[in-house]
């Protein structure tokens, strides 16, 4: 009996474990997390290190091997050097650009209206029990607001973009948010 037990028990433990590291069509593996986290980090290093790109404007999100760019910066040319480092590091499968061109310099005082417009936006997601705000990333440059990252279905982009809209202070909102794919 204690033997019937102990191996069902066993077998529990392990289809428990096995059913963690298995991935859903939108959640990744531990393995696929910490791969992505890697390949994250790498194309950080490589923009960092490329004199073309300022690494500090572009915002680096990964899923399964999509990168995806994110951020304003000052000239199409540092648009494209992104692209090409990006592409260039080991493991990346494919690059969504989504920077926008935004050269214009910003006083002390617009950047932290930017600052300010963002915090708001990112507290109204928070506050939406629809959207997973982890998920989104959110940028603001004179007022646009850049929503980024990778959700679940096509109703959560949806609806961050309608949440974000609402906020006081956005001009504009650019949704560049991607759906997981299977």
């Amino acid at each position: 009996m204690k033997s019937s037990l102990l191996k069902v028990a066993t077998l529990v433990c392990v289809l428990s474990a096995l059913a963690a590291c298995t991935a859903t069509p939108t959640q990744k593996t531990a393995g696929e997390q910490i791969d992505d986290s890697v390949l994250t980090g790498k194309v950080k290093a490589a923009l960092i290190a490329d004199e073309a790109t300022k690494a500090r404007q572009i915002d680096v999100e990964t899923f399964r091997g999509t990168v995806q760019l994110n951020g304003f910066v000052d000239s199409a040319d540092a648009k494209a050097a992104a692209t090409r480092v990006a592409s260039s590091v080991e493991g990346v499968k494919k690059v969504d650009n989504n920077l926008n061109v935004g050269g214009t310099a910003r006083s002390a005082g617009e950047a932290i209206d930017d600052g300010v417009v963002t915090t708001k936006v990112k507290a109204a997601l928070v506050a939406d029990t629809q959207v997973k705000a982890h998920e989104v990333n959110v940028e603001t440059r004179e007022g646009v607001v850049q929503l980024s990252g990778f959700v679940d279905s096509n109703e959560a982009k949806s609806k961050a973009a309608e949440v974000a809209g609402r906020v006081a202070g956005v001009k504009e909102v650019h949704n560049d948010i991607q759906v997981k794919k299977l």
